[in-house]
């Protein structure tokens, strides 16, 4: 490398940023199943380009939280090939690493390990994908530590306090305090920060000349009162928070005027959803830190399969057709079949010149056909589009306008918009559907027993995990506890009991109590699972290989199934059965059979004995178990020539740390320089003014 005085010296931090890369999405579609894998090696193959220090990953690695074999594969072997060689890694680790990196056998930063050859470090966090589970509490990040190709850091294992423990890093005379804070049940989090439950530890010495990096994977958008978590919750010593799960693409930093930090919002890099946040152009950044001032390239993806999407509201085409107008049917669907051409010439007309972008696109059409319309036939209307769009099945969404009452008192000024509102079914999820449900269901059908978070979450894995014992055995839990409280109180009336009860559930309401319960009760459920001989890590995707050939629109839907039937074994091809050497036309061994059904019928009676009279249930016996700135937003991808040192020692001394509360306010000076935007563009820390941010 040429000895000059270039931008990126021995003093700049280089980094590639992604979030949400979703490894195996739709993975058995004919047609997108290689859509995640090949933007993935993009990622890689633009950080070894480019020459980074070091790829950081907001979460959601994989989008499966027990990912196929296939995905672990491909991913091993991509991380392999761009992330190990000889170049030399040019910072230093100066934190205490046990601390860092407190989920593996191995707490070090893989590329100081004698026995690996890292030359680009991946640092990433847990997504809501990816997360932790089981009682070891382990996750696919897990899995690629272990192996030395990624440094899975922000676990917290703690449900009563979190404290953020940096990695700090220093490359020349530029300090980096890297912080991150992996997935966490967002009405959680949000009541932790409420109770001051979480803080920052800071370094004690030179606090100001440390550029504060902040990786968070939660809700940034407001999904509920306590759905999400605020800006505003974030320490204000930060510097940039780089922010994952949200997937609408804001990779351009935004200013937080309240806390003054900045935050950026990468997105996905591959569209799960036919959402129009989704439709936003994918891109990832490049991140660069030298002292205070910080430099953001955005970088377009090439690989990634362009997504269209337009709205058409039926009322608006009077003058070609209205409810009552002859085959009216007809006609919407002649509207609906131009739209949708056009959409997809303007999608070749956009890939022209790049080859690398996938050759059919997703379209998606959402008609709202309020006021009378009807829907026509989407599987009809879709044979039309078979060979030209990679979503053939779901390229037509009808939405309708629903009345909704209001009541208003002055009867001449009427804020008519107010009595109509679209009805939202996309991006729910399964507590927020029952979360919902239980609010606006009468008093007669309300829960007595189980809280709505509980029953919410043994819903959530009962369909996401498919932990077919969950709502079984958090029943279960739940009634042993109870029962237990009732005879503790000695209490024996049918109307003192049913008081008892629902002031017991109530007094756990949005505590960690109610967490432990939940926790515990699904641990119940995974620890029978085990014990039936169902393997955590056989279990996940051992036919999943076995179906290759597929539709071509196959899995298209943008909320698919789970992988595994609910049935065990029975498939016509790669069917397990109850043994691995087993098929589908063996016969299942007679005795097991029945001492199922025996424990199933046994496991029902004492879960009925929830439901009895008061006085009956009181008696009953269940078996227990145990200021102005500018930042330079590049979009242009040029390469800019970085200078090798020599490779650092491989440990370094710990540094020490002082706490920072999450609701503290710095009454130092702090914040980041940053250098005009004007400047050339090769150089975004040229120029001598450095401007403060107080």
């Amino acid at each position: 490398m040429s000895s000059e005085n270039t931008p990126d010296d021995e003093d700049t931090f280089k980094i590639l940023i992604a979030t949400d890369v979703h490894l195996g999405y739709l993975e058995k579609n004919a047609i997108r199943g290689n859509d995640t894998y090949q933007t993935f090696e993009e990622i890689l193959q633009c950080a070894k380009d480019k020459k980074v220090d070091f790829i950081l990953l907001g979460g959601d690695l994989f989008h499966d939280n027990k990912p196929s074999r296939r995905s672990l594969h491909i991913c091993t072997t991509l991380l392999r090939k761009y992330c190990m060689g000889d170049s030399p890694v040019t910072f230093n680790i100066l934190s205490d690493q046990t601390t860092n990196f407190n989920t593996t056998q191995f707490p070090w930063v893989n590329y100081q390990d004698e026995n690996l050859n890292i030359s680009i470090p991946v640092f990433s966090i847990h997504g809501n994908h990816d997360d932790p589970t089981g009682a070891e509490g382990l996750c696919a990040l897990d899995l690629l530590s272990a192996a030395g190709l990624v440094n899975h850091f922000g676990h917290s294992n703690s449900v009563e306090r979190i404290e953020i423990s940096p990695i700090l890093m220093q490359k020349g005379n530029t300090k980096l305090a890297l912080f991150g804070l992996g997935s966490i049940p967002d009405e959680r989090l949000y009541r932790m920060f409420v109770n001051k439950q979480v803080s920052m530890l800071r370094p004690k010495e030179d606090q100001d000349d440390w550029f504060n990096l902040f990786t968070i994977h939660q809700n940034r958008s407001k999904h509920g009162p306590t759905n999400y978590i605020p800006e505003q919750f974030l320490d204000d010593f930060l510097d940039l928070v780089v922010w994952g799960h949200e997937h609408e693409c804001l990779i351009t930093p935004t200013r937080n005027e309240q806390q003054l930090f900045y935050v950026t919002q990468p997105g996905s890099s591959v569209a799960t959803s036919l959402s129009p946040g989704e439709a936003t152009k994918k891109h990832i950044g490049l991140l660069r830190v030298k002292g205070r001032k910080m430099n953001l390239q955005k970088i377009p993806l090439k690989t990634v399969r362009q997504f269209i999407t337009q709205d058409v509201v039926l009322a608006d085409y009077e003058d070609l057709f209205t409810p009552d107008t002859h085959q009216v049917t007809k006609k919407v669907e002649d509207l609906c079949y131009a739209k949708v051409t056009e959409m997809i010439e303007e999608a070749e007309r956009e890939r022209l010149g790049c080859p690398l972008t996938p050759e059919k696109p997703l379209i998606r059409l959402r008609v709202d056909y309020s006021g009378g319309f009807e829907a026509f036939s989407t599987s009809r209307f879709s044979q039309k589009f078979v060979d030209r769009v990679a979503n053939p099945k779901d390229i037509i969404h009808f939405m309708r306008r629903r009345e909704q009452k209001v009541d208003f008192k002055d009867e001449v000024n009427v804020d008519y918009s107010k009595l109509v509102k679209t009805v939202a079914v996309e991006g729910l999820r399964v507590e927020d559907l029952v979360k919902q449900y239980f609010e606006a269901a009468e008093q007669k059908v309300q829960l007595s027993l189980l809280t709505e978070q509980g029953m919410g979450k043994a819903i959530q894995e009962f369909v996401d995990k498919d932990e077919k014992d969950a709502i079984e055995e958090l029943i279960r839990y739940q009634l042993e506890k109870t029962q237990r409280h009732l005879q503790a109180r000695g209490v024996t009336t049918e109307q003192d009991i049913d008081m008892e009860v629902r002031q017991f559930r109530d007094s756990k309401k949005n505590t960690t109590e109610e967490e432990n319960e939940i926790r515990e009760a699904m641990n119940r459920a995974k620890a029978h699972r085990i014990e039936r001989g169902e393997n955590p890590e056989d279990r996940n995707i051992s036919d999943e290989l076995g179906d290759v050939a597929l539709d071509s629109d196959e899995g298209s839907d943008p909320f698919p199934p789970p992988s595994r039937g609910r049935g065990r074994g029975g498939r016509a091809r790669g069917g397990r059965g109850r043994g691995r050497g087993s098929t589908a036309s063996e016969p299942k061994p007679a005795g097991r059979a029945c001492s199922r059904k025996s424990a199933a019928a046994s496991q029902s009676k004492n879960i009925m004995q929830a439901f009895l009279a008061p006085s009956q249930r009181f008696f009953s016996k269940v078996s227990t178990s145990s200021a102005a700135e500018e930042i330079t937003i590049d979009d242009s991808d040029e390469d800019i020539p970085a200078r090798k040192v020599t490779k650092p020692p491989s440990r370094s001394p710990s540094a020490s740390f002082s706490k920072y509360s999450s609701q503290s306010q710095s009454q130092s000076s702090r914040g980041v320089d940053f250098e005009d935007s004007d400047d050339e563009e090769d150089n975004p820390f040229k120029g001598p003014s450095h401007l403060s941010r107080r």
